[in-house]
């Protein structure tokens, strides 16, 4: 995780919460699927609801299918 996101402190914390938040929603994912999660600076101050409906969000986006240009 970035040290834009905070101190250790804070990264831990931010860290804590979304391994909190992915691992129930690892079971709707495919078999074999590569997860990776970055943590932006503004997550730090978001509430975990937040948190939560960000993730949620990223993995609608990343479920559906993509256009084409």
């Amino acid at each position: 995780m970035s040290k834009a996101v905070g101190n250790a402190v804070t990264r831990n914390k931010v860290r804590r919460r979304l391994r909190h938040l992915v691992r129930p929603r690892l079971a709707e994912l495919p078999g074999g699927t590569l997860l990776v999660v970055r943590a932006l600076p503004a997550s730090a101050s978001a509430s975990y609801e937040t948190l939560g409906a960000d993730l949620d969000a990223a993995l609608t986006a990343a479920r559906s299918p993509r256009r084409r240009r």
